[in-house]
């Protein structure tokens, strides 16, 4: 008998779950994309399925790990779209993808944009590095996950081809003129096809030319040192050494010298690791690794994110080599035969994939089974399961030692235990608009959510003591008042003064009795010294000891924290003064502006009938314009 599927419900909920069983019955066996959406109706997850009824509703059934009950947990109604085939289904998951940026796909896909190496196409070109690709008829070669080597490499294209490297030309030749590294069309008339000769030679040497450029280098250092001309010598030997240091950075080959990107993944606790290697004229020149949580199937998830890293990596290799899934390569392996074409069985799951994947993109794509080819897809599906152990193993060693540095600094103070430490820290430059902030750590962690922001209102100037006061009030009356939970510790930014007005305060006039230390700041205004107790005295802590260097990550978040508040105030304040300056505007009409256009900016770049939809006319309208755009 078929499990009736499991939809979370709460009394505001019974609709969205009614609605959710009725949808889940009517779901077709044919292949599409689902989109899960939460209570507002926004699209949170999107999914592809070969069977879209056995798919949508396993998120219902059954029991799901931590992270992905999360996900379900927020799914209040959902849609599907019906492909004719996998590959229509994959394109299109690409492409929802993109559209809406749902909350959970966007951690499929790495948060890196590639640099790359392009030509530009105008009269005069030039050579740039950069991470957007448009339409501009530009050459793009790429990408480079090491955007030193795309620099580096674009360095030596410099030297060895003169093309322009201003933005605009000037009115005379400058110094890439004299070093022989720009034709100098500023200046003087460039004979035809001169460009048309170093673009080809650029595009030859990007595409993996580079053994051809080597041995015109080579030669022309030959001449160079037979004609005595020993210094111009030296400098095609440079360039020689520099094109070996870029592109000879690998041993790993495979003798085709074909360009391929390999890919391999590895999950575990519900992360995937997914690990490219980028091969040029058949040498490994690079490799990058990506991390990132799943929700669905580990091999959908996978495809999903190849996908949409060539849907914003559009610089294509020759050839694609995947791993195929597990379950299919050891059928294929067993098999009575192995295919002749290395690959997975003709007609499975996995083939279909690679085939609608490969008409996708128009590049050959392969999940190899044996050879040569299969053994680089296993060395990156061992690196990507490497790095995915690396980043737990780095995880349980912080949690390890975070654990023991609140359990050393709770000895150091005499406490029974510190497991809630709350920081405050007060920011103001000359005494203008004064903030303080609050923030926590949970056994040794930062709890962001925890954190707090305070406007002061009762301090004028830029008086820290009573500030400290005003700010432990508020926050403690509010614990005691709702019920919150105390903190182990409290920590202030400063030394003997802040320490005893938050005392004051917390025991005078609220009666409550947590430990209160200072962190003392050197000269260089780094975490100094620890101090504690009333009168407050000095904890010793070494320099290099995690205790130490917790209480430090403390005051410098704490620290951050605040900065960022205040300049955020500063910055709301000095666009209201500059407005409120204008004869005219109130708080009211204000705040109306700055909702309506967004900043000061806009406001200066408006047009006067951009004022109208607020019942602006156009004598105040040309008097804001004219106001702000005064102002430098």
């Amino acid at each position: 008998m078929e499990e009736e599927p499991r939809v979370v419900e709460g009394a505001e909920q019974r609709l969205a779950a009614e609605r959710i069983r009725s949808k889940l019955a009517l779901l077709p066996d044919q292949s599409g994309c689902y989109l899960m959406k939460n209570g507002d109706g926004t699209i949170i997850y999107v999914g592809k399925a070969k069977v879209l009824k056995n798919r949508v509703r396993s998120y219902f059934n059954g029991s799901h790990d931590g992270k992905t009950q999360k996900l379900v947990s927020e799914i209040r109604d959902f849609e599907y779209i019906v492909t004719s085939s996998n590959m229509e289904a994959l394109i299109l998951e690409c492409n929802l993808i993109k559209q809406h940026h749902p909350r959970y796909n966007v951690l499929l896909k790495d948060d890196k944009s590639f640099p790359y190496i392009k030509i530009t196409n105008e009269k005069h070109p030039k050579l740039e590095v950069t991470r957007r690709i448009v339409k501009d008829k530009g050459k793009y070669f790429g990408p480079y996950p090491n955007a030193y080597a795309a620099q580096q490499t674009k360095k030596l294209l410099d030297r060895l081809y003169p093309l322009r490297k201003c933005n605009t030309l000037p009115d005379k030749v400058c110094l890439y003129y004299h070093l022989g590294q720009c034709v100098a069309p500023c200046e003087y008339e460039i004979a035809p096809g001169t460009y048309e000769a170093m673009v080809q030679e650029i595009t030859r040497f990007l595409n993996g030319g580079h053994d051809e450029v080597k041995k015109t280098l080579q030669g022309k250092m030959a001449a160079a040192a037979e004609g005595l001309e020993f210094e111009r010598a030296k400098e095609f030997r440079d360039q020689i050494m520099a094109i070996d240091a870029i592109m000879e950075k690998q041993k790993i080959t495979l003798s085709d010298e074909m360009d391929r990107d390999v890919f391999g993944f590895a999950t575990d606790k519900g992360w995937m690791c997914v690990q490219i290697m980028y091969m040029r004229q058949g040498k490994l020149i690079e490799r990058h690794a990506t991390t990132f949580p799943f929700y669905g199937d580990e091999y959908d998830d996978f495809m999903t994110f190849v996908t949409q890293y060539y849907s914003d990596n559009p610089a294509l290799p020759k050839e694609i080599l995947l791993p195929a899934p597990v379950q299919e390569e050891s059928d294929a392996a067993a098999a009575d035969g192995v295919p002749h074409t290395d690959e997975v069985a003709a007609g499975s799951a996995a083939d279909e994939v690679r085939v609608s994947l490969q008409k996708w993109l128009k590049v050959k794509v392969f999940m190899p089974q044996r050879g040569r080819k299969r053994d680089v897809v296993a060395m990156a599906v061992n690196n990507a399961k490497v790095t995915l152990s690396e980043k737990f193993q780095l995880i349980e060693r912080d949690e390890v030692r975070t654990v023991k540095a609140s359990e050393g600094l709770a000895e150091a103070l005499g406490l029974p235990e510190i497991r809630r430490i709350e920081a405050f820290d007060n920011s103001n430059i000359q005494g203008t608009d004064p903030v303080s902030a609050m923030i926590v750590f949970t056994d040794g962690k930062p709890d962001k959510k925890e954190y707090r922001k305070y406007k002061v209102r009762t301090v004028k100037g830029p008086d820290d003591y009573e500030t400290m006061r005003e700010v432990v009030r508020r926050r403690y009356e509010r614990v005691l008042k709702e019920g919150l939970q105390l903190p182990d510790l409290i920590v202030v930014d400063g030394g003997k003064g802040q320490i005893s007005a938050a005392l004051d305060v917390l025991e005078n006039e609220l009666g409550l009795f947590v430990p209160v230390c200072g962190l003392v700041k050197d000269a260089k205004h780094k975490t100094a010294q620890l101090m504690i107790g009333d009168p407050p005295e000095i904890v010793p802590l070494t320099r290099d000891s995690q205790e130490f260097y917790l209480l430090q990550r403390i005051q410098d978040e704490v620290h951050r924290f605040a900065i960022s508040f205040h300049r955020e105030q500063r910055g709301k304040s000095m666009v209201a003064s500059r407005l409120d300056a204008i004869p005219g505007i109130g708080e009211k009409r204000r705040k109306l502006l700055l909702k309506h256009f967004g900043s000061i900016k806009k406001i200066k770049e408006a047009g006067i009938e951009d004022f109208r939809p607020l019942s602006i006319g156009e004598k105040l309208a040309s008097q804001i314009i004219e106001a702000l755009r005064e102002e430098p």
